[in-house]
């Protein structure tokens, strides 16, 4: 790519601009910087550990701000890799940051590609930032020796400028915001579309909204939003639902009223109100409840029947948090043998075991630094590393195995059960005092047949599940019949008879309740249970059910010479469901 006037193949560097320039500068792109700080902290981490720097840059090509390596930064103001000086292709010709401007698009630069001859040891890879209305309000980049840029690199730096835009179009939003994907699970999310509606037009959009319509900023902006998502747009207010859009295609979409238009607002999390993550469902006052709780630093525990989404809820608890632009590690206690449990969770030092890799490992609760720490299914941690995970929880401080120094972490910490801890404290089989350091606060979430929502949510996952994708209609019949069920495998059972709905349908259906499953039909024409019956009666073909289910994962042990990893695989199940499936037997059998 070439420059786009004439520079110095042998250019001299220029001295920074003047500091009071700067900073008026950096004021006029306050708004930038203020919704880029996440990012930048959360790459900084990255830069520091493979020895670049990360980058800030104004619409320009002005640097704004830089953080990273100890190591890099003098090298980087050796060559005006710094703030106050300008690097648009037209001062400094092919680079990253100019370059991607220019572009308008995330690309890399390495080494003799840069026009410049005294930046031919370095490797940039940058990403341009975009407003709602498609232009350029700046760029992100990773520098450094050219052996330290790859791809991984451009792609953390195209996802952190995605990050930016969201929170700016969120930040700038005036009149009404639609949120929206054809997955419901990523609206809260920076990878959800972003519309910006005004006086009845629509004023704004993100890359993410283009993607899903298939249009360009010049063909969709001002457009009469009645025209574009049709009339039942604006009922979506405050309520996730479908909208049908003229073409008859169905979108999972919430809306909120945004303050003024150009009004500043708070940009660097949304954690106070259920909004924060827009589920009108019963889990929001469960959610808001949490948050609150999460953000003071108190541990939370989600408990639940099997398949209830206690991941998933804890996923949103940490999007919706203090700690939404942190990490989200999660660790399953159930699926991991004790043999690996302990190594996983709290590291290893090089040569600790043998089959240790060759380096070590930082172990889970390190990578967790920042953000949340997620244990599911928590009753599962054997007896003999309760009191060191309790030693860790307390004082913040992991020893990985093989006698290494101490490392202080800071996470907040989820957890996750279908057991009853206390019943397991009496039992032995649970420390009190680490029930008792894990459940700060406890959020049961309700089975899905006790779920007033489940109409709305059955529609979202039907969606969610393919079939948006597949432009699939699901009937009112159909839509019934999912309803009256009573899903003895809540929203794991749900979602997999969805998936295989969509599945047998063909591409633009309307999804009857002829085409559901045979008990699905039954199960809506049966008469309601009686007052008196028990909570949990297992429906007539639960036990078949179970017992096909016994039946597949025991084919699957043989088949795979017991190896459970394989075994899962050939199921497609998560490695907890075989690993819960032994347990079961050995407690039936009495085998130890």
């Amino acid at each position: 790519m070439a420059a786009l006037r004439p520079v110095d193949h042998q250019y001299i560097d220029p001295e920074p601009m003047a500091l009071a320039l700067l900073r008026e500068r950096r004021e006029q792109a306050v708004r930038l910087l203020n919704c880029a700080q996440p990012e930048l902290d959360g790459l900084a981490e990255h830069a520091i550990g493979n020895g670049c720097v990360v980058i800030l840059s104004d619409a320009s090509g002005l640097i704004l701000e830089e953080i990273g390596s100890p190591d890099f930064l003098p090298k980087a103001q050796r060559i005006a890799l710094q703030p106050g000086v300008q690097w648009s292709e037209n001062h400094r010709g092919t680079n990253a940051i100019g370059t991607a401007l220019a572009e308008r698009e995330a690309l890399m630069v390495l080494g003799g590609e840069h026009y410049l001859a005294q930046n031919g040891a370095l490797g940039c890879a940058a990403a341009p930032i975009f407003t709602g209305r498609g232009e350029l309000a700046g760029a992100l980049d990773i520098s450094g020796e050219t052996v330290r840029v790859n791809t991984h690199a451009l792609g953390l730096v195209r996802m952190a400028a995605q990050q930016v835009e969201h929170r700016m179009m969120l930040a700038e939003a005036g009149g009404h915001v639609l949120r929206f994907h054809a997955r419901p699970a990523l609206i809260g999310t920076a990878r959800e579309g972003l519309m910006v509606i005004e006086g009845g037009r629509i004023v704004a959009a993100n890359r993410v909204a283009l993607e899903l319509f298939g249009r360009s900023w010049d063909s969709l902006l001002d457009l009469e939003a009645k025209a574009f998502l049709g009339a039942n747009w604006p009922r979506m207010e405050h309520r996730r639902s479908l909208l049908t859009l003229p073409g008859g295609r169905q979108i999972a979409t919430v809306m909120e009223r945004s303050g003024t238009p150009g009004a500043s607002r708070p940009t660097a999390r949304r954690t106070d109100t259920p909004a924060a993550q827009p589920e009108a469902d019963d889990l929001a006052p469960l959610l808001d409840k949490a948050v609150r709780v999460l953000n003071e630093g108190v541990p939370v525990l989600v408990n639940g029947e099997t398949g209830s989404g206690k991941e998933v809820f804890s996923r949103r608890l940490h999007a919706a948090s203090r700690r939404a632009a942190g990490p989200f590690v999660a660790v399953d206690c159930a699926s991991l043998p004790e043999t690996l449990i302990e190594s996983e969770l709290f590291g290893y030092d090089e040569g600790a075991f043998t089959g240790a890799r060759r380096k070590g490992m930082a172990g889970r609760i390190r990578e967790a630094h920042g953000g949340v720490l997620f244990l599911d299914e928590i009753a599962e941690i054997p007896l003999a590393l309760q009191t060191r995970l309790l030693r860790v929880l307390e004082e913040r401080v992991v020893t990985p195995l093989g006698g290494g120094q101490g490392v202080a972490v800071d996470f907040d910490l989820v957890c996750a059960t279908h057991g009853d801890l206390p019943a397991l404290v009496q039992a032995g089989r649970f420390r009190a005092d680490l029930m008792y350091r894990v459940a700060g606060f406890t959020v049961t979430l309700p089975p899905l047949s006790r779920r007033a929502d489940r109409r709305a949510l059955i529609a979202r996952l039907f969606l969610e599940s393919g079939g948006a994708a597949r432009h699939l209609r699901l009937e009112d019949d159909a839509l019934d019949a999912l309803a009256a069920y009573r899903w003895p495998g809540n929203l794991r059972e749900l979602r997999s008879t969805l998936r295989a709905v969509v599945a047998l349908a063909d591409t633009g259906d309307s999804v009857t309740a002829a085409a559901l499953p045979a008990h699905l039909r039954d199960a809506h024409t049966a008469p309601p249970p009686q007052d008196d019956a028990p909570a949990h009666a297992p429906t007539p073909h639960a036990e078949p059910l179970t017992a096909i289910t016994r039946h597949a994962i025991d084919e699957a042990l043989k088949a795979s010479e017991h190896d459970v990893a394989k075994a899962a695989r050939r199921l497609g199940v998560h490695r907890s469901t075989v690993y819960r499936h032994l347990a079961r037997q050995r407690g039936t059998t009495g085998t130890p």
